[in-house]
């Protein structure tokens, strides 16, 4: 984990020179602002990841000797299939949409959103995923 921070710190050092740069050549303050931003982001996230880097234990990725293999392992738990996430896009999509097409659009995207986000979090209480 320490590596990753280390390289979104250098990734904001160079958004901050970047936007600074951008910001007194182009007097742009839109591309100015997204830069700066983009410099926020990037060193919230390094700062995160070296800041818990120091408090849990070494990871394989930290370790210049190690193999693929020692970082093999369980990677998490994942759903078979979710019709889900299929509603809940074209629930986001409709939505954004409705900036350029009209606030109208809303009026759709609102239920499909909703029924998404139902069946996503209730899918384990019904059918055949049923905890038991």
């Amino acid at each position: 984990m320490r590596i990753q921070g280390h390289l979104f710190s250098w990734i904001a050092v160079f958004m901050l020179g970047s936007a600074v740069v951008y910001g007194v050549w182009s007097k742009e303050p839109v591309g100015t602002t997204a830069l700066f931003l983009s410099f926020g982001l990037a060193a919230m996230i390094g700062f995160y990841l070296v800041f818990t880097a120091r408090r849990v234990d070494t990871g394989a990725q930290d370790n210049k000797e190690a193999d693929v293999a020692d970082d093999a392992g369980e990677v998490g738990f994942f759903s078979p299939h979710s019709w889900a996430p299929i509603l809940l896009a074209g629930g986001g999509l409709f939505a954004f949409a409705s900036v350029a097409i009209g606030w109208w659009l809303l009026y759709f995207s609102a239920p499909l959103i909703g029924v998404g986000l139902w069946f996503w979090v209730y899918e384990y209480y019904r059918g055949e995923n049923q905890n038991q």
